[in-house]
């Protein structure tokens, strides 16, 4: 088993598209938008007998509180048994050293409870990503589940279907939205688009004080990957004004509501629900296998189905699981130490936890 530095995207996408699991975060593209905001990819192919069983892209993070790798949603493994894993994870420490890295922090797309050994790290005192996932499966049985079926067994979802599975107020409203005379535009360029987006979206992070993505975040992402065309901005249209806009990719079959924003001034409009209703519909129509709504509040008291009220999610689980769906718990985020420093940092993201709510 040989663990070497990737070179070829056609090679590595091919790879990340026929596994079940298809995070765009893990894609070539992603790496670049990263790139173009001053942080290095490193990406990582772990070999066996000249067969690609694994990518790990990870993303060099410059921050004050500690220099270190960040892996998002990866590594992605056709093999995770416990020599294939700690072989990465020694790659891994080695390559956080040559960065002058203290820690690695990995947030895999490996189910919750997975039996999957990962010798050497922590469990994470912050989560990197979201760790519970609502998405919708737009074919049934969805590769998300845990029921293995051939794609010729597959049965693909209609509009009906999914209408069906909705909480009855959220079809109300999407109905609603278009009485009202809301409208959902498809941004061909997205890029020459952004700004309006940005600046609902400067407005939203003001309403609910959440840190936000950098505008040459949304910049370099919406350049790289409109290039592809995966990538779609939406923007909901009322009174002659914006006053709703997402940004969704849509890489691998799969459907992410990556970004969202809206403005306070028409808030009894329902806009957003239009909107949604309108990317999923267009995933159903491209053949993708799944709608991911990406983050909702986890469940505390799973005997009565009972959210945390309090988690920063909470107020857009509502919203997002009432379009119907499932959901996915995914494991949580790992640390890999690499030196000393990195207790410095731990000590400091625990009270950071707190403060957080999370």
């Amino acid at each position: 088993m040989d663990i070497i530095h990737a070179t070829d995207q056609e090679q590595w996408d091919s790879f990340l598209s026929t596994q079940t699991y298809r995070p765009f975060l893990q894609s070539w593209t992603m790496g670049e938008v990263y790139r173009s905001t001053g942080q290095d990819p490193l990406r990582l192919q772990v070999m066996d007998d000249g067969k690609i069983v694994g990518i790990c892209q990870a993303i060099v993070v410059p921050a004050r509180r500690g220099r270190h790798l960040a892996i998002h949603y990866g590594p992605i493994l056709s093999k995770t048994d416990e020599q294939t894993v700690s072989a990465l994870i020694s790659a891994l420490k080695d390559e956080a050293q040559e960065y002058n890295c203290s820690f690695v922090r990995m947030s895999p797309f490996w189910i919750a409870d997975t039996a999957i050994a990962m010798p050497n790290t922590k469990a994470s005192p912050l989560h990197l990503l979201a760790e519970h996932l609502w998405y919708i499966p737009l074919t049934t049985p969805s590769l998300w589940s845990d029921e293995k079926t051939s794609n010729e067994q597959r049965v693909t979802s209609n509009e009906s279907d999914l209408m069906i599975g909705m909480r009855k107020n959220t079809r109300n409203l999407i109905r609603r939205a278009e009485k009202e005379g809301v409208t959902i535009k498809r941004c061909s360029d997205p890029l020459a688009n952004l700004e309006p987006f940005i600046a609902l979206h400067e407005e939203t992070r003001r309403r609910h004080k959440f840190t936000p993505y950098t505008n040459a975040f949304f910049r370099a992402q919406v350049e790289h990957f409109s290039a592809r065309n995966e990538c779609t901005m939406y923007q909901a249209w009322y009174n002659n004004e914006v006053i709703a806009s997402s940004i969704h990719m849509h890489a691998f079959g799969e459907t992410s509501y990556h970004h969202g924003a809206s403005t306070h001034k028409y808030d009894k409009i329902p806009a957003s629900y239009l909107l949604q209703w309108t990317a999923i519909t267009d995933a159903l129509k491209r053949g993708d296998h799944v709608y991911n709504f990406w983050g909702i509040a986890p469940v505390i008291d799973k005997e009565n189905g009972m959210r945390d009220r309090n988690h920063p999610f909470a107020g857009v689980t509502t919203f997002k699981t009432g379009f119907g769906g499932e959901l996915l718990e995914l494991t949580h985020c790992k640390d890999i130490p690499v030196n000393n420093k990195y207790y410095a940092t731990r000590a400091l993201e625990i009270v950071r936890k707190w403060k957080r709510g999370f």
